[in-house]
């Protein structure tokens, strides 16, 4: 199903020194710091900028397949789009990607959700955030909300 999505957010990632376990490869911990950091990238390229005290969005689920081990030498790129958008939550789609053979390393899905800070409840996505995410996806919302 992944390799049917496109992914216009794709951002290069270097791998620190640190990341490294005793093992020789990247331990499956650093991968969620990775796409956080993608994900901070994408939602400025998505929504500008943006202040996220008046619409926030919190993780609700977050599953990652760990699919084949990622070493020091690799060139990593972890990519991102939105595979579904519903009333109150969407779905991030995220992989870690070696940019010199495409094999895919580790594949992760986010369910985020509208969060109104002040009275800490769940809120709808505004109307100008679900365009603003059709675009940059080139995709309808009719596209996006379907499961």
């Amino acid at each position: 199903m992944a390799d049917e999505i496109s992914f216009r957010h794709i951002i290069p990632i270097q791998i620190r020194f640190s990341d490294v376990d005793q093992f020789g490869h990247m331990n499956n911990s650093v991968y969620f710091s990775l796409y956080d950091l993608a994900k901070t990238s994408y939602f400025r390229d998505v929504f500008g900028e943006h202040d996220w005290r008046k619409f926030a969005v919190v993780v609700a689920n977050i599953n990652a397949d760990f699919l084949a081990p990622v070493f020091f030498s690799d060139d990593l790129a972890i990519e991102t789009t939105v595979v579904h958008l519903g009333n109150k939550s969407f779905t991030l789609l995220q992989r870690a990607v070696d940019r010199r053979d495409g094999m895919i390393k580790c594949q992760c899905r986010t369910v985020l959700v509208g969060y109104d800070i002040s009275t800490k409840e769940p809120v709808e996505i505004p109307s100008d955030y679900k365009e603003a995410i059709c675009k940059y996806e080139g995709k309808s919302l009719e596209d996006l909300s379907k499961k």
